[in-house]
């Protein structure tokens, strides 16, 4: 019996507040009329979920509230590619209308979802996590859901000998190039490092005849 005449109060309550006339009423002390509701946090509104009025239920969000300067970089990789990452990667980000920032990546997903690409084809990707390293003053202008572009690092070296993919060929087994010697172009056997992809994985074993341990191939 209780229950059902606090029902009748809100549903009365609810009607009183439709009935209201906000031309004709000024600023009132009447509990029914409105409900003051503070936020948990200090932030700035993000997002404006319920922008009219309306009867929401208990726990309905109505506001989107966020620290501008707590933003993190959410990216959604392949996951043939983000197997090859793992927290602490260094990271530079870029194509949001600024200078590059640099970044760490903090956190990859350990379950990946399916997503359907612009062009109709199902995708499996993972969720990447990235924080900024450079200070707000460089990245202040970024906001919630704005669009960046990362690059991720999964190798790195100060010292390599990179050359075009195009001037690799097989020789059997093997990778080789022309090496200049002697004022002729001769055949040098390799062996592969970091590169494209579908080139072979870097080689076993002890460096060539002619004291390059690996190249790099890049296209």
């Amino acid at each position: 019996m209780q229950g059902r005449v606090e029902v009748r109060r809100g549903v009365r309550a609810s009607l009183a507040a439709r009935l209201i006339d906000p031309t004709s009423v000024g600023l009132s002390t009447d509990p029914v009329c409105c409900v003051q509701i503070r936020t948990p946090v200090t932030g700035r509104v993000i997002k404006i979920i319920q922008d009219s009025e309306a009867v929401v239920p208990a726990g309905a969000p109505l506001i989107e509230i966020g620290d501008p300067l707590d933003l993190e970089v959410v990216a959604d990789l392949l996951s043939s590619d983000a197997v090859q990452i793992s927290p602490g990667s260094q990271v530079r980000i870029d194509g949001w209308g600024g200078s590059p920032i640099r970044g760490r990546v903090t956190r990859v997903d350990p379950a990946g979802f399916l997503k359907v690409s612009a062009l109709g084809i199902e995708e499996q990707r993972v969720r990447v996590t990235i924080d900024f390293v450079d200070p707000p003053e460089m990245w202040s202008r970024l906001g919630h859901d704005y669009r960046v572009i990362v690059h991720v690092t999964i190798w790195s070296s100060d010292s390599v000998l990179a050359i075009p993919v195009g001037a690799l060929f097989r020789k059997g087994n093997s990778w080789a190039v022309f090496a200049v010697r002697d004022w002729r172009a001769r055949t040098t056997l390799v062996q592969i490092g970091h590169g494209t992809a579908g080139l072979p994985k870097p080689s076993q074993g002890s460096p060539p005849a002619t004291g390059w341990s690996s190249i790099q191939a890049i296209a």
